[in-house]
């Protein structure tokens, strides 16, 4: 894993980063799938995350970006929008702390354990 730089991050996330950026979302995903209906984690995982953007915010905190309208893209499975809303949230929560934790970050402090 090359050390976090986080002036370099935006510019170099998927040719230095993407191996650390796979596990991450990989470990979300079997996280969530521990939680929650394995059908509907697994949609998400394809139709709404594949199209995300991490970005680090600063102070050891990642904010994952989310295609526009990411409820429409769900298809495959049933459920209420109240449901994939709160899901999708904690989805995206999880994938924002398992990165950071890839980085070295304490998600729960918001301080790097790593060199920014």
């Amino acid at each position: 894993m090359p050390e976090f730089d986080a002036d370099r991050f935006a510019e170099a996330k998927y040719v230095d980063y993407l191996t650390d950026l796979q596990q991450a979302y990989k470990n979300a995903f079997d996280r969530m799938n521990d939680r929650f209906d394995s059908k509907l984690v697994h949609a998400i995982d394809q139709q709404v995350l594949n199209e995300s953007e991490p970005f680090y915010e600063g102070a050891g905190r990642f904010r994952l970006e989310l295609p526009e309208d990411p409820a429409d893209r769900v298809t495959g499975v049933v459920v209420d929008e109240e449901k994939l809303d709160g899901v999708l949230g904690t989805y995206a929560e999880t994938v924002e702390r398992e990165i950071a934790r890839r980085f070295g970050f304490d998600p729960d402090e918001g301080s790097a354990t790593a060199a920014e």
